[in-house]
């Protein structure tokens, strides 16, 4: 191991025997975390080629259970959003694509940080059961088209070995460690077609497209030598997508979207997503031909009634869908009321994510409790016009403290400006 370290730090490249030996060394205890930490930071200062990543990749991908979905037909597609503060598209783009007919197996984790990811969302509504066996899994794909499942204890183990260590050594800002992760976790979820979402802005992990672009380039063709159909969508996080953040609040706005109706930026996106699948599936020619198939879907009520169908499947409690303003109720309700007439010049993704942490919608730990039903509506966007007086956002809490709290911060988001500013295009890129 000394030799590997010592390898990395000098900027050469590893084999496939030299990788296999770390990560099984790491597995079996063999390889003490003080060395796995130095290699970790050699590769954070010297990289990895595109052969050393794939290679990474395909080791912690096999570390653990690789699920073959061959029995649900010859395209299976996965979608994966690197995070951002309101997204929430998974619960639109796997209910539209299913609706469509394509076959849709979709792992998902918990959140840290501001707010829940998509299996806290889900498990904001009732009885939801996000823990399915892998027989499970794979029944309700082939009844119903789509399922949205937790990780298995036993799923890429190498990854999340290797994350707990990152994560206490200031090495998870590593673009091979990150697109490693990732595609670890999509190949051996067992999809051919993956569609990636890489945010980039205030509220994302990557700040500037240029890094977007790096990560995506990476994933993607690291996703290329596993022989998967890959492709990334960049797409601006400069203000949160949609107009909630939190959870069950989330939830409600992803059941008015897929009613054809909810804000128009967060459709869009999930329709340009979706398309993106199709064409990947070779089911459209292109994004326009895809994006008008699939709004058939949100118009006739289809996709609207798969995502109930996913639900019921999954133990929910259906009465939360169709009352879905029952999500957000809280004990208390607070208002940001702007103080002049303005436009909108900015609303700082990031700092509206810690006025919602604040709320108690995200965790520091993965063991933290969560508030499912705390959360904030956005009410003006970038762009829009502002009178004095309007109310620029609503805060749902169940503590007058934390409420208080979370207007402090959340006004500090919001920027007007005499005149009316265009927001940054939603796709910002695409990598193929």
């Amino acid at each position: 191991m000394v030799d590997l370290i010592n390898k990395k730090k000098c900027g050469e490249a590893h084999t496939q025997e030299e990788i296999s030996f770390l990560i099984n060394g790491m597995l079996d205890g063999t390889i003490p975390d003080y060395q796995l930490s130095a290699w970790l930071m050699s590769v954070c200062f010297q990289g990895m080629t595109f052969d050393e990543s794939a290679i990474l990749t395909m080791e912690m991908a096999k570390s653990g259970d690789m699920l073959d979905l061959s029995c649900l037909g010859d395209c299976i597609i996965d979608k994966h959003s690197t995070g951002g503060v309101g997204d929430k598209t998974t619960l639109i783009v796997v209910p539209l694509l299913a609706a469509a007919g394509c076959p849709v197996a979709k792992f998902s984790g918990r959140g840290l940080g501001f707010t829940g990811g998509t299996i806290d969302k889900l498990e904001a509504i009732p009885g939801f059961r996000t823990a399915l066996s892998t027989e499970e899994f794979l029944s309700q794909i082939k009844n119903i088209g789509a399922a949205i499942a937790s990780q298995t204890a036993n799923f890429t183990p190498a990854d999340k070995k290797m994350y707990e260590l990152r994560d206490v050594t200031a090495t998870v800002n590593s673009i091979p460690l990150i697109a490693s992760s990732v595609v670890s976790k999509k190949i051996a979820a067992g999809a051919n077609v993956i569609v990636l979402d890489v945010k980039c802005g205030s509220g994302a992990f990557m700040k500037t497209a240029d890094e977007a672009r790096e990560l995506a380039k990476t994933m993607v063709e690291i996703g290329k030598r596993a022989g998967k159909t890959m492709c990334a969508v960049i797409t601006s996080m400069d203000q949160p997508l949609g107009n909630t953040i939190g959870n069950g609040i989330e939830v409600a706005e992803c059941v008015q979207v897929l009613k054809n109706e909810g804000p128009q930026d967060l459709k869009e996106l999930c329709l340009y997503l979706s398309a993106m699948g199709l064409v990947k599936a070779k089911k459209a020619r292109n994004i326009n031909e895809g994006k008008n198939y699939l709004e058939k879907f949100l118009q006739n009520g289809k996709a609207y009634e798969k995502f109930v169908e996913i639900v019921k499947y999954q133990g929910g409690d259906v009465e939360y869908i169709e009352n879905p303003q029952r999500l957000s109720e809280t004990q208390f309700a607070f208002e940001v009321v702007a103080e002049e007439a303005g436009y909108v010049q900015s609303l700082d993704a990031l700092t509206a994510a810690k006025a919602a942490k604040m709320l108690g919608t995200g965790r520091d730990k993965k063991d933290d409790p969560i508030d499912y039903r705390a959360g904030v509506l956005l009410n003006k966007k970038i762009g829009d016009k502002v009178y004095k007086g309007d109310i620029l956002a609503k805060i749902f809490a169940n503590s007058i403290e934390q409420g208080n709290k979370s207007r402090e911060i959340l006004v500090q988001a919001f920027k007007l400006s005499k005149n009316p500013t265009e927001p940054t295009p939603l796709v910002v890129d695409v990598i193929e």
